[in-house]
């Protein structure tokens, strides 16, 4: 049985991932920071399928996420696939961020995830296999006005998912990035109607995605089908980011 590893689990996407890696016999590892409810009736539903474990861990803190993958590894052994689903959103201003909106939101979609990567990879290494898979957003490959903070933070993931691809590469770890477009999830609940259908209509699909076309991309970099593919900023979009 492989072993998946999913942060951010609790959220629509993170969910929805983990669903799609039950179906086809995963060992699910859900790890999730503030959402007990959520991830606990995750759990059950997906417990009846195959095996499944949730963690409670704040990834921007590197102790904790130290302690988190050794406590992991000790139990399960071995980590098989990593997807980095954790992360959150901020519309705002430049001129009225505080840079404790820029903690909030790089400690949130950069820190976790490197904290995560840092301490997963050796295990990866010494397998000489693994499969990383980053949510990042569209707005991180086209930027997106009122979400500086928010697109910068996902113009880092790619950079650093381009990177990665390149040093662990030679370890036979493949790693990736799903950029979503606007997708049909709570992140997503408080854009006005207007601007939805502005996105839309410059989506060549005339539609917002679902957390299923995500998960089915996620899936699909995970397998053995995808193995000679690397370093890859892939957009779930509708074509918005053409």
């Amino acid at each position: 049985m492989k072993n998946v590893l999913i942060t951010g689990a609790s959220g629509d996407i993170g969910s929805e991932i983990a669903k799609n890696f039950a179906s086809l016999g995963y060992r699910l590892l859900l790890v999730y920071n503030h959402n007990f409810e959520k991830i606990n009736d995750l759990s059950t539903e997906l417990s009846a399928i195959t095996e499944t474990a949730i963690f409670k861990c704040d990834l921007s803190k590197e102790e904790d996420a130290k302690n988190l993958i050794d406590e992991i590894i000790k139990k399960f052994k071995r980590i098989d696939v990593l997807v980095n689903s954790a992360g959150v959103s901020l519309i705002k201003q430049i001129q009225d961020t505080k840079m404790e909106d820029y903690d909030f939101i790089f400690n949130n979609n950069v820190k976790s995830t490197i904290n995560t990567i840092k301490f997963v990879v050796p295990y990866m290494i010494s397998e000489k296999y693994g499969k990383i898979i980053n949510i990042s957003s569209m707005w991180g490959k086209v930027g997106a006005s009122m979400e500086s903070l928010y697109s910068a933070s996902k113009g880092a993931i790619n950079s650093l998912t381009l990177s990665l691809a390149k040093e662990l590469g030679p370890s036979n770890i493949n790693v990736n990035a799903v950029c979503p477009g606007l997708i049909k999830s709570k992140m997503n609940a408080n854009i006005e109607k207007e601007a939805i259908d502005e996105i839309i209509a410059s989506t060549p699909l005339n539609r917002i995605g679902s957390c299923k076309d995500v998960a089915n991309l996620v899936e699909f970099l995970s397998s053995d089908k995808a193995d000679f593919i690397t370093g890859q900023i892939i957009s779930v979009d509708g074509g918005f980011s053409l």
